[in-house]
């Protein structure tokens, strides 16, 4: 068996990971699944904020110290990403939103 595999997509150089409030899923999942041309697929991880940026709402986060978020992670095109990134800045107004991107060496499928 060989472990090689093919770059499917030289494009996808970057990744854009969303830190979002649990009240926020539907609505971003919606919002990128209905804008292909930005995301054509992404991943949502379970995930835990803490420090300085994070909001802590219920008493169990303020006594632990954390508030459950979910990351949301599309791989594609740089430029792309950051139309998406001002498209979503337009449709949600929610400080308690953060990003990053994050450049990626390869991607593909097997």
């Amino acid at each position: 068996m060989s472990n090689l595999h093919i770059s499917t997509n030289s494009t996808m150089d970057t990744m854009l990971t969303l830190a979002i409030p649990l009240s926020l899923v539907e609505e971003i999942s919606d919002f990128l699944l209905l804008n292909p041309q930005w995301a054509s697929g992404f991943s949502i991880m379970d995930a835990q904020g803490m420090g300085q940026g994070a909001a802590l709402v219920s008493a169990i986060e303020k006594v632990q110290g954390r508030s459950k978020r979910k990351l949301v992670l599309v791989v594609g095109e740089k430029n792309r990403l950051q139309e998406l990134i001002n498209a979503l800045s337009t449709k949600i107004k929610n400080s308690d939103v953060a990003y990053w991107l994050t450049p990626v060496n390869d991607f593909g499928r097997f």
